[in-house]
């Protein structure tokens, strides 16, 4: 049996949990640069406020509504999830972190006579322990789980946030009230393949005539996905791996024009990607930059440039993927100069373990490169908010336009909670 835990309204959530005052209240939470909104409380998604929405285009039906806005605090919300995580380890030894607010449960060779009851106990758990409200849906495959996590969302009053799918009538029943679109895997594009061929359910999906029109649009992962919901496990709990890319990318707070200010982002965002690298021991081959204009106060057509190297070596030295990160951006930047920037990021692929890095014959790194940034990632760790750093990095131009942001609570100590007593 499996189960998927999701955090409702995960964002919005985690600000109420330290200012209690917005419970049953409408809440919102922006996205970076206070940009669009990203997570909604149930009441604000009664009073119609979209999701994605740009935040200066529904500015005046938050105010009319009193609507609570908060700026993206990703250090609170990394560590509420991460400390969710932890409290579903003691449930079970299989967890897979699925996103920063979902994880999928299995209970293999654990003996649970009451799932619906065994769900209530984790619920109740998070909601002690965090404050965190979650609905748990059980079902005998990974996306039948899903099935059943809606339903426990879409029906709290009746299911008490958890829903267990253990019989075929339940399964045939919960299969016909999910629409396709909200099948797990099954995008926009294919939602309307899906419509036109007249599969409008998940019910549909698993009709035997489809199967050889799912096989020819969707392979091997639409013929999985049709098991799954048939009631066969064929995807299991996946095992924590390294990332197989790593990208940094921001939107600015204003339009950057000058090439020194997008020098510092670049400088800044590769070496950020260097540090990661070296934290989940790789090296990479590729190093990326991407440039975009986004006019969204016009109707102006937006841009994205990108561009490419690849290096004769594997490296994770925030020297070497800096300096190949400026040569790209110095040849976007002359190609497109005058325009104003909106974004920009650096993506390092084509990654590799440590340990499995060649040498190469003629080019090689300096091998000073990695003594040092081990040593510049100790005296980070010890001291914190990256002290050390490149000479083209500059502080000042790091800050975000986060007007609304909320103290981080859990992870600074001159933030942490101060309660008074009378």
């Amino acid at each position: 049996m499996y189960a998927l835990v999701d955090c409702n309204n995960f964002y919005a959530s985690c600000e109420r949990v330290f200012q209690p005052q917005y419970n049953g209240k409408p809440v919102v939470v922006l996205s970076n640069n206070d940009g669009c909104i990203i997570s909604r409380s149930d009441e604000a998604k009664a009073l119609g406020v979209p999701m994605g929405a740009p935040e200066f285009k529904v500015r005046e039906m938050l105010r009319q509504h009193n609507v609570k806005v908060f700026s993206s605090n990703y250090a609170l919300y990394g560590d509420m999830s991460r400390r969710a995580m932890n409290i579903l380890n003691r449930f079970t030894p299989y967890v897979e972190i699925y996103s920063i607010d979902e994880a999928f449960l299995n209970f293999e060779g654990m003996s649970i006579s009451d799932y619906d009851n065994y769900g209530k106990q984790i619920k109740d758990t998070l909601l002690k322990g965090l404050s965190l409200p979650v609905c748990i849906g059980f079902a005998p495959t990974k996306a039948l789980s899903k099935v059943a996590n809606k339903i426990a969302r879409k029906y709290p009053e009746r299911t008490n946030g958890v829903y267990v799918i253990d019989t075929e009538e339940k399964r045939i029943k919960a299969l016909r009230w999910t629409k396709i679109e909200d099948v797990w895997g099954i995008g926009y594009r294919m939602k309307k393949k899906m419509k036109a061929k007249n599969i409008l359910t998940a019910y549909d999906f698993t009709e035997p005539f489809h199967e050889s029109w799912i096989k020819k649009e969707m392979g091997v992962i639409g013929l999985r996905l049709r098991k799954e919901l048939l009631g066969e496990s064929v995807l299991g709990i996946e095992e924590p791996g390294n990332k197989k890319s790593i990208a940094i990318t921001r939107s600015f707070p204003k339009q950057l024009t000058e090439f020194d200010a997008l020098r510092e982002r670049i400088s800044t965002f590769a070496s950020v990607c260097a540090e990661k690298l070296r934290a989940q021991d790789s090296c990479c081959h590729t190093v990326v930059v991407m440039l975009a204009t986004m006019e969204h106060k016009t109707s102006a057509t937006k841009q994205y440039y990108h561009n490419s190297v690849t290096l004769p070596f594997g490296t994770d030295s925030t020297l070497t993927i800096n300096q190949a990160a400026i040569r790209i951006l110095e040849k976007l930047y002359e190609e497109h100069k005058g325009e104003r920037f909106q974004k920009a990021g650096v993506i390092v692929t084509q990654l590799i373990n440590t340990n499995e890095k060649q040498l190469h014959l003629f080019e090689e790194e300096n091998p000073k490169h990695h003594l040092l940034m081990k040593a510049i990632d100790k005296i980070n760790t010890k001291i914190g908010d990256r002290k050390v750093k490149l000479g083209s990095q500059d502080s000042k131009t790091w800050n975000m336009k986060q007007n609304m942001l909320s103290p981080k609570y859990t992870t600074r100590w001159d933030q942490i909670l101060v309660a008074k007593c009378h």
